[in-house]
């Protein structure tokens, strides 16, 4: 159902690069599905790039974080096999690679967030959230988010 949702959206999951850090991008604790962040990726897989406030305008920035959403899917539906076995969102930490003086983080932030609603509705698509300001991120990558889910038992 949710990947049919994408479908009528034309949203395509992203391609992930593969990792250098040393991590889990998904970890199950009992009904508790926890996302290491992911960073904004085209749907090739390459980077979305630049400095919130300098190289990157308001607009391309909550893509760049819509698209944080989707490489989240990705890891889910690879660690669960179906994204249908999603309850509902718990909560989304949203970093922005932003100009010191930036202040528009939430709205960024929002481009997952909406993403999430359209997909399991305003009750289960809207969790807890933070969204915060970065002076730098891995790769110089827009936006990064991790996200904590609860899974049906």
């Amino acid at each position: 159902m949710i990947e049919k949702k994408l479908a009528e959206l034309d949203l395509e999951l992203p391609t992930l690069p593969g990792s250098k850090g040393i991590y889990k991008p998904c970890l199950i604790d009992g009904n508790k599905l926890y996302v290491s962040g992911h960073v904004s990726l085209n749907t090739d897989g390459t980077f979305i790039t630049g400095k919130v406030g300098k190289d990157v305008s308001d607009d391309e920035a909550k893509l760049a974080a819509r698209q944080c959403g989707l490489a989240i899917l990705t890891s889910i539906k690879k660690e669960l096999g179906s994204l249908d076995k999603i309850k509902r969102v718990i909560k989304i930490l949203g970093m922005v690679n932003a100009v010191p003086e930036y202040e528009k983080h939430a709205i960024v932030v929002n481009g997952c967030s909406e993403l999430y609603v359209t997909l399991w509705g305003e009750e289960n698509g809207k969790g807890v959230r933070s969204a915060v300001g970065m002076g730098s991120l891995p790769g110089n990558v827009a936006v990064e988010i991790e996200a904590l889910f609860e899974i049906h038992s």
